[in-house]
């Protein structure tokens, strides 16, 4: 078990210490640039490539009031398993009946504004033989597409893990590009129970960092996303000790790989206690936490925080980031959830083609509320008691 000085071992750096004096790690300028000053120097970073603007406008496209991302990339493994919870069985048909079920849903973008997918769904078709990225942008909703290749052990580390997919990145980008994508994920993680290590942690952001700077360069906007996991019995200020460093050693490396900050998303967990803690923490706690760790090391170019539930029930995930946008933020404050979004709409469609429309209301009544809470505007009120089930999977994997 590592102890907590492994992670304070870490070469992390605030911004104002890595800012001062580090030009020589960055390119000279080009026709395309952002350059950010403070007094002691400037600092150059080269924008990304010609696709600049369009990825400014796609960030900003999605981060627009009142909207978020519906998350449904889950591996043709994982997706096998939430149909097996309703008793069907794990094949191309019963995922492309069910990822048509979401697209489809009418007005659907009025609550969300990009779909994650995974490989196989940003190439199917839905049941009807409409492209699903086509049925997508009908609806208003940015295409955006999962590039890791998942989890894998970290040799030398405290039973911790790494993200692979880095090799191959560049042409599979450009061929999501033109298959309709217009943004990217990638997910890496990392456990307090098993430290973290200081080296868990700069393998996750140098990971990040060079994922973000190839989706950039292939008209991409990445998803950063380093989730730290609920599993654990530690409290709010362990998670809060332990996310500040986690993102600061990201934003180091993304500035040393010229990521335009301006053309990113951050997809960040929520600042709660350990799922197994004994303390619980309200949604006016977790806002508080959570803003504070944004405000300390999040720049307000970047413009949208898209959360991620991590296993949160779907009316806790909905009040936490209801509680977090009572006041102002610098950036747009929203939601990225997957099973937070789609629990009740699976039980409820159970794989049978008259219950399609049911499920459906079910889906837009989930995204209208955490539309609402985008705004700062949720109340909680007329909730099921499937909205309030706990989703946490100790070592959940995608």
């Amino acid at each position: 078990m590592a102890s907590t000085s492994l992670l304070k071992a870490s070469p992390v750096l605030d911004k104002s210490e890595w800012v001062k004096g580090q030009s020589v790690l960055f390119r000279q300028p080009s026709s395309a640039s952002v350059v950010l000053r403070n007094r002691a120097t400037a600092l150059t970073t080269r924008a990304a490539s010609s696709y600049a603007d369009e990825l400014v406008k796609t960030a900003k496209t999605i981060a627009s009031p009142g909207r978020g991302i519906l998350a449904m990339d889950e591996s043709n493994a994982t997706c096998g398993k939430r149909l097996d919870s309703i008793g069907l069985e794990n094949t191309e048909a019963n995922r492309q009946a069910y990822r048509t079920l979401l697209v489809s849903a009418p007005g659907l973008g009025q609550y969300i504004s990009g779909a994650i997918l995974f490989e196989e769904t940003l190439y199917q078709s839905t049941t009807e033989g409409k492209k699903m990225v086509d049925v997508l942008v009908e609806q208003n909703i940015v295409p955006g597409i999962k590039v890791d290749k998942g989890l894998v052990p970290l040799v030398g580390s405290n039973n911790e893990s790494w993200c692979q997919g880095l090799d191959g990145l560049s042409s599979r980008t450009a061929a999501y590009y033109q298959q309709g994508a217009r943004f990217a994920k990638w997910r890496t993680v990392v456990s307090i129970p098993n430290g973290p290590s200081a080296l868990a942690v700069k393998e996750a952001a140098w990971g990040l960092a060079r994922y973000a700077a190839i989706s950039q360069d292939s008209g991409l906007v990445p998803i950063v996303e380093p989730e730290i996991l609920l599993d654990g019995e530690h409290d709010i200020d362990r998670t809060y000790e332990v996310a500040e460093k986690v993102w600061a050693e990201v934003f180091f490396y993304l500035a040393q790989n010229n990521v335009m900050f301006e053309g990113i998303l951050l997809k960040p967990s929520m600042v709660t206690p350990g799922a197994e803690s004994k303390d619980r923490a309200t949604p006016e706690q977790v806002a508080s936490y959570t803003l504070k760790l944004l405000r300390n090391r999040i720049p307000p170019a970047v413009p949208g925080i898209m959360f991620l539930s991590g296993g949160q029930s779907e009316l806790e995930a909905t009040l936490n980031l209801n509680a977090m946008n009572q006041t102002p933020n610098p950036w747009h404050v929203s939601f990225s959830y997957a099973r937070a979004l789609q629990n009740t709409c699976l039980k409820t469609w159970g794989g049978r083609a008259e219950n399609v429309n049911a499920a459906q209301t079910t889906l837009l009544a989930r995204a209208k509320a955490n539309s609402l809470a985008q705004l700062g505007k949720y109340t909680g009120e007329g909730e099921s008691e499937d909205a309030k089930e706990g989703m946490f999977v100790k070592g959940y994997t995608y």
